[in-house]
């Protein structure tokens, strides 16, 4: 059973951290303990429950950055956040189920600083952050 445990909360924690900018792959860590006979429907759970955290932590970031004025310290241009928050009332939360993708730690971060509410915000990520896991486990049963 503890070992159980470990293994989830080992595949919670890589995925939470791989939804910040700390560079860290989680599908490595999915695909592993699914080889090793793990139950593809308790990692889609934890790895989902650790992805969705971890976009919220990286929106509340966001926000706070946005709110403070401090994207300067990321050294983001003025023109750069211009060019970047018409791009996301262009495409608007419909890019949050892109999240998944590289380089969707940015679309999230500039979801908070531009103060995107909370409910559709979540809504999106986890359908993102869901969906991916999901697909990871049909390709992984399909490998193996």
């Amino acid at each position: 059973m503890w070992s159980e445990i470990s293994a989830l909360a080992g595949m919670f924690l890589a995925a939470f951290l791989a939804a910040t900018p700390i560079p860290m792959q989680s599908e490595l860590a999915f695909v592993a303990l699914a080889a090793n006979g793990w139950s593809l429907t308790a990692l889609v759970v934890a790895a989902s429950i650790g992805n969705i955290l971890g976009s919220c932590l990286t929106y509340a970031a966001g926000r706070g950055l946005g709110g403070l004025g401090l994207w300067r310290w990321f050294h983001l241009p003025a023109e750069k956040m211009a060019r970047a928050e018409s791009w996301f009332a262009r495409w608007g939360r419909w890019s949050l189920l892109l999240s998944w993708a590289p380089g969707g730690d940015l679309l999230v971060a500039l979801a908070g600083a531009l103060r995107m509410p909370l409910v559709p915000f979540l809504i999106l990520i986890s359908l993102a952050k869901t969906g991916r896991y999901i697909a990871l486990a049909l390709a992984t049963q399909a490998a193996f």
